[in-house]
């Protein structure tokens, strides 16, 4: 049973934007999330973020002219003290249009390394 009564009404995401620069190619290893459906990146942020909100990102990945625009929605929090020294920040997912395109992006990036099993800032 849901709870329909007028006085309780859903929180609504936060929408934020974004800029990084990933510079080189172990930068975006260790941000880049291959196991997430449509791909993610983890952006290192001191802001709070709950899970569920929604932020366009602009990266800028190492020699391109142009940074990716980018739309995701958090999947993923490492808090301030994180297990094994992981950075502060979020992890996020791709969602739409741009999302297949940007992962084509990042792979070609990291060539072979994107199948390796070093830890990363998420796992």
């Amino acid at each position: 049973m849901t709870d329909q009564s007028p006085t309780s009404a859903p929180e609504k995401a936060r929408n934020s934007v974004i800029s990084i620069a990933i510079k080189d190619k172990q930068a975006l290893y260790m941000s880049y999330m291959p196991f997430v459906k449509n791909g993610g990146l983890f952006v290192p942020t001191k802001k709070d973020y709950d899970l569920g909100d929604e932020m366009f990102l602009l990266v800028k990945i190492m020699d391109e002219i142009d940074p990716v625009h980018i739309s995701g929605k958090v999947i993923w929090i490492s808090p301030p003290g994180a297990l094994g020294n992981r950075p502060r920040g979020v992890g996020v997912q791709f969602v739409g249009d741009d999302a297949r395109s940007t992962v084509n992006l990042i792979e070609s990036k990291l060539g072979a390394s994107v199948s390796l099993t070093r830890s990363t800032h998420t796992m």
